[in-house]
């Protein structure tokens, strides 16, 4: 069947089950938007500049567990999105961000809203093309979707020139690809899994360090499961809300420079800390100079091998996805007869305990002007507990 290089895309999109396009019309893009709206199984979503398009593509992700796509023309369309795709790199998040460029003929001609979409997006994609055959079209697309959301998930972009969505080809989009660099690691090592295992078992000063991953993964009922199974402190990041109640008592709030005392104080005195889904950023221990301890030992789990080691050393090194890497261990903890020791652990938890009474997040609640912490907490109550409350970035956020 022939089908012109829009129509192919549309086909794509329809074949890997994607409900929303949010985007932005232009001229490189002309042609896939007029078989967008030949069609009503793609929806699309207007949006009024490019960089929402990348953010709403983001955000619809982040909400649906889905791979988020966006559709901008060339040059000022393509660099209007380049600050929600760094976004989207640097949560992890599966996006296709498909581009319009220049006809292939005109490329590096500077031709009107030409711009070098794949040198400008390279420093802030998991990958990205520029399709010069229509022929390459369909398993591009393929490739895209794969990419974006296996292994470590992240946004990959699809450059297609205007020429391009207006030559035919036979279409045919693959069931299955597979691209012989790109192998990611998924299932941990079951040697690596038994070692953490025994150190969270001897440990006597523990701390689970839990981040972005374990929301990503869906592996938050994994981790509620073995911090309530060993009894636990547990931090999380930003990233990492959600991944354990905020509400249980062994969870120590946020750790970081806007984090509670409690939680930098037991990240920096424990014997074993488990790093979960995290990344060690600098909002979290600062200088890595500052926060290594000889006799600590880290384990480390994430999906990317690139993360760990990265910013601190770590001894027992686990490349998998969160949650299998969690189940292997829950399996393993729970067949074992060895438990933490208790008196250990009740001195740990007595001394967490003396840094809590810092009381760190307190407050002027006498004060004449309305504190933001006092709105929240008295939206919480009001709420019973059942509200979301968003905010822009900065110190306000924190």
């Amino acid at each position: 069947m022939q089908l012109t290089g829009a129509e192919i895309v549309i086909r794509c999109l329809q074949e890997e089950g994607v409900e929303y396009v949010f985007g932005y019309p232009g001229g490189a893009v002309l042609n896939i938007y007029d078989e967008l709206f030949k069609q009503d199984q793609v929806k699309h979503v207007l949006v009024r500049h490019e960089q929402g398009a990348a953010h709403a593509a983001d955000g619809y992700s982040r909400s649906s567990h889905k791979v988020g796509v966006c559709l901008v023309t060339s040059g000022p369309g393509v660099t209007n999105a380049v600050t929600g795709i760094a976004t989207a790199y640097m949560d992890s998040i599966p996006m296709v961000v498909i581009t319009g460029q220049v006809p292939t003929h005109a490329i590096g001609q500077d031709a009107f809203q030409e711009c070098d979409t794949v040198g400008i997006t390279r420093p802030c994609v998991k990958h990205n093309f520029l399709v010069k055959d229509v022929t390459q079209l369909a398993v591009t697309i393929k490739k895209a979707f794969y990419l974006a959301q296996t292994g470590r998930p992240g946004p990959v972009l699809v450059d297609i020139p205007k020429d391009v969505t207006q030559a035919n080809a036979e279409y045919h989009y693959p069931k299955t690809v597979s691209l012989r660099s790109y192998n990611p690691v998924t299932k941990g090592h079951s040697g690596q899994i038994k070692k953490a295992v025994q150190l969270l078992l001897e440990a006597r000063k523990p701390m689970i360090y839990a981040g972005g991953g374990v929301v990503l993964n869906n592996a938050s009922a994994q981790l509620t499961r073995l911090t309530r199974l060993l009894g636990f402190p547990c931090t999380t990041t930003l990233m990492g809300l959600g991944g354990f109640p905020g509400s249980d008592p062994q969870f120590t709030g946020l750790p970081g420079m806007h984090g509670t005392y409690e939680s930098n104080m037991a990240m920096q005195t424990c014997d074993v800390l488990i790093a979960i889904g995290s990344r060690f950023d600098d909002r979290v221990i600062g200088n890595p100079a500052h926060f290594f301890r000889a006799d600590r030992k880290i384990i480390h789990i994430d999906i990317d091998p690139s993360s760990i080691s990265k910013r601190v050393k770590v001894d027992v090194p686990i490349v998998g996805y969160v949650a299998d890497v969690l189940d292997e261990m829950l399996k393993l903890i729970e067949s074992s007869p060895q438990r933490p020791d208790p008196q250990a652990l009740k001195e740990w938890w007595a001394e967490i305990k003396e840094w809590q009474r810092k009381d760190c997040l307190k407050y002027d609640r006498k004060s004449a002007l309305i504190k933001p912490q006092y709105v929240v907490e008295k939206l919480y109550e009001i709420t019973g507990g059942d509200a979301i409350v968003t905010s822009d970035v900065g110190q306000h956020q924190m």
